[in-house]
């Protein structure tokens, strides 16, 4: 069974890397379409959905490791 330390460090590392392909998704798409955001902005963007995704990988591992076996 996976300790509560470890599901965090998963979700934060597989957060980690999804913050940083996101965050130069958003510097290649957004001017493509036009989108003319400042980088403290992208950087304030990535960071919200950052830690929702923190969050969501570390409440559906506990689920996972209590509930499926």
């Amino acid at each position: 069974m996976q300790t509560k330390k470890g599901s965090l460090i998963e979700a934060v590392t597989n957060t980690f890397i999804g913050w940083s392909v996101g965050l130069l998704t958003q510097l290649v798409v957004f001017p493509l379409l036009d989108i003319n955001i400042p980088l403290h902005k992208n950087l304030e963007i990535s960071a919200i959905f950052t830690v929702v995704s923190i969050v969501r990988g570390y409440v559906i591992r506990r689920f996972g490791t209590r509930f499926i076996k």
